[in-house]
């Protein structure tokens, strides 16, 4: 799972360690700075993961919360609203609406929502089950 914040963690330690690896005459002393250099690039991916990972629970806590809400509407006000954007979409396409009723610019960002909400249901879930993992990885490295 690529994580653009842990791959530029990982990219600004490198061109470092390199030039460690060049400069540094003493091999003893360049092996050292460098695990010293990855041992605080793995800190730094770890602590991002946390990160992350703490993120998702909060999520997961307000749609659980949602989920388990005592008014219907609490219950299914975001299932509704993905539902009706859907719905707005494929009648554009089907050409069951006016030509003034949805312009292509709103339909591009209902698009954007759906696949947000789509997304963030799935991804979330997904995360949320493989984050430990994740992370039980990069902390053994």
């Amino acid at each position: 799972m690529a994580n653009p914040i842990v791959d530029f963690i990982r990219g600004a330690f490198q061109p470092v360690k390199e030039l460690v690896s060049e400069v540094i005459v003493d091999k003893d002393k360049a092996n050292e700075i460098s695990a010293a250099l990855y041992a605080t690039e793995v800190q730094m991916a770890s602590k991002v993961v946390e990160y992350e990972e703490k993120l998702i629970e909060a999520q997961s806590s307000a749609l659980n919360a949602e989920a388990q809400g005592e008014s219907w509407l609490q219950r299914n006000w975001r299932p509704i609203t993905m539902l009706t954007f859907t719905s707005l979409v494929v009648a554009k396409w089907l050409g069951l609406t006016v030509e003034t009723g949805i312009s292509e610019s709103i339909e591009i960002q209902l698009m954007e929502l759906i696949k947000i909400g789509m997304g963030g249901y799935v991804i979330g879930r997904s995360a949320e089950k493989i984050i430990p993992q994740v992370t039980e990885i990069i902390k053994r490295k």
